[in-house]
């Protein structure tokens, strides 16, 4: 890698190609930062003092023998910047009949332009390097609109071709072949600018002679309209990091195909292909190391399971009424809700290779019930990427029966079935952050309520608020007369899902930590408990008690965690 100061001079030679990757995203630059770039050329033309405009980053490309061009970079950083100025000069040139001046340093010898666009943006790039003229342009793309800003504003008095392309400075990073530019693209994306994995797979995948191939292979599969391409840019947050669901796919798909027998993936593979921070060198490594260089294979794999996923993994279930039954909905609830994104590859491993689906549906059942216990009784989730990916997929656990005796088997207990008697306990004792207090409950409500006896409708999770039915601040309400020690433990079980409850609209401050009579029936115009709890059946029954203490907190705790056992079985 090589850092240093360039200019325009620098980076647009006549002799160097720069390459836009062929499918990276379009130009998008608009009025604003046109508005911005010729005031501060202008600025510089007036001073004749350098003026730094941000990073320039290229990775040097192998080139054929036979061709034309000897140096080809592809542009990792700059897109923007380089396509605007690049179209500024030339509506420059135009205007001051400098075009010979213009193509010497942004021309080829064999005439191509020396920035080569993406194929969104390569035909407008192309028609406005091609003009003799001023001329209006008939088209609305945003290239066509830079050109037609900078026609209708610059003034060939106030700019100086010379001047900008010696004093323009951009810092520029330059990257042999070989190095990694996911690297680079992290930095990017740490500074505010979002590129993805995908996007570096997507021109991985295909060059400039594939366009059959990446409109069936990809486009069809991710861009076809706004509704997929809506769907595929969705984000969630896994860890601290945001991914977008295109992205995570990519991420499963590879620790399903580096689980199948038949590619004999080397166990130290194995561990750098699980790291998402590797993505993208890990599925090159794959491809050359596992497929022979055969892209197409992979291609294959990727449009048979991206469909599964589009079709199976919904973050839409938040805002929709859940069903009893065991299934993928569940699934997706536990996924999207409980933050337990480490199921996806395995979910899409079922969803591809069980076609029964009572079996799957078995499956799910268990595998909510392991979830569930080993979340209420606060076993840790730091197994979970190797147990849902490498163990699961790996030993083709495909079953409910299966994943039992899988269990059973391991020594090590980490991953274990918790007890009954251990969920019992975690009722009475256990202090979880209100996102898994209130998807507990909610998911146990799902199961226990009566549907046709319910006067209310379950709603989608996101639609209820976690109420600590003993308020934390009950020192200013509630009438209490034991010691200081007594105090302690009524602040600690009023902490546990004893005395938790979901309803449907967080409680007014002002009723929230009101004494018991006040909570429920509320005050004024301020609805209470009877009001926002109406219909749910974890909480139904003790909205008629005319007094809240330890002892009933103890008495709804034994009732969830019975509830608990029954629909959460651990057989």
């Amino acid at each position: 890698m090589d850092a240093g100061k360039r200019t325009i001079n620098d980076i647009f030679t006549g002799s160097k190609m720069l390459e836009i990757p062929f499918f990276q995203r379009s130009y998008v630059w608009k009025e604003s930062e046109w508005e911005r770039m010729l005031e501060d050329i202008e600025n510089v033309c007036v001073t004749k003092e350098p003026y730094f405009m941000g990073s320039v980053i290229l990775k040097q490309q192998l080139t054929q023998s036979n061709s034309t061009v000897g140096d080809v970079r592809t542009v990792i950083d700059g897109q923007q910047r380089l396509t605007t100025l690049s179209i500024l000069l030339k509506v420059l040139c135009l205007k001051t009949n400098a075009l010979r001046k213009f193509d010497k340093r942004f021309r080829l010898d064999d005439d191509r332009p020396v920035l080569q666009h993406s194929f969104n943006d390569v035909a407008s790039y192309n028609r406005i390097m091609d003009l003799q003229k001023i001329e209006e342009l008939p088209y609305k793309d945003t290239i066509t609109s830079a050109y037609t800003y900078f026609a209708e504003n610059l003034d060939p008095f106030k700019v100086d071709f010379d001047v900008i392309c010696s004093k323009i400075m951009f810092v520029g990073i330059d990257l042999n072949y070989d190095e990694n530019e996911q690297q680079i693209f992290d930095t990017i994306n740490s500074l505010g600018v979002r590129l993805t994995t995908a996007e570096l797979l997507k021109n991985y995948f295909f060059s400039r002679n594939d366009l059959d191939l990446y409109k069936t292979q990809w486009r069809d599969v991710f861009e076809r309209d706004e509704d997929t391409r809506s769907y595929w840019g969705q984000e969630i947050v896994t860890g601290r990091i945001k991914r977008t669901f295109i992205d995570l796919f990519f991420y499963s798909l590879l620790q399903i195909l580096v689980q199948d027998s038949k590619y004999a993936v080397r166990t130290e593979d194995k561990s750098t292909f699980s790291r998402v921070e590797s993505l993208f060198p890990s599925y090159k490594k794959f491809v050359g190391s596992y497929l022979n260089g055969d892209k197409n294979s992979l291609l294959k794999e990727m449009v048979k399971y991206a469909d599964v996923f589009r079709n199976k993994i919904d973050g839409s279930v938040v805002d929709k009424e859940l069903p009893k039954k065991a299934g993928i909905e569940r699934i997706n609830v536990l996924i999207f809700a409980l933050d337990t994104t480490t199921l996806i590859p395995y979910i899409l491993f079922i969803e591809q290779n069980v076609q029964d689906e009572q079996q799957k549906n078995d499956l799910y059942g268990y595998l909510e019930s392991y979830i569930m216990r080993r979340l209420v009784t606060r076993q840790t989730t730091k197994n979970y990427n190797q147990l849902f990916t490498e163990r699961l997929i790996a030993n083709r656990i495909m079953t409910k029966s299966d994943f039992i005796v899988y269990l059973a088997k391991q020594t090590d207990k980490i991953n274990y079935m918790p007890t009954n008697s251990e969920v019992t306990a975690a009722f009475h004792t256990s202090v979880l952050t209100n996102k898994y207090a209130a998807g507990t409950i909610y998911l146990l409500e799902s199961k226990i309520r009566n549907e046709q006896m319910s006067s209310t409708q379950l709603l989608g999770i996101r639609k209820y608020s976690l109420e600590h039915m003993m308020p934390k601040k009950w020192r200013n309400h509630w009438k209490f007369n034991g010691t200081d020690e007594q105090a302690t433990e009524r602040d600690r079980v009023l902490l546990t899902l004893g005395n938790l409850a979901i309803i449907t609209q967080s409680l007014n401050a002002s009723i929230r930590d009101s004494e018991w009579s006040v909570k429920l029936a509320g005050k004024g115009t301020k609805e209470g408990l009877k009001k926002y709890a109406n219909g749910i059946e974890t909480i139904s029954k003790y909205l008629d008690y005319t007094e809240w203490n330890e002892s009933c907190i103890k008495e709804r705790a034994d009732e969830l965690a019975n509830k608990a056992i029954e629909v959460w079985s651990c057989q």
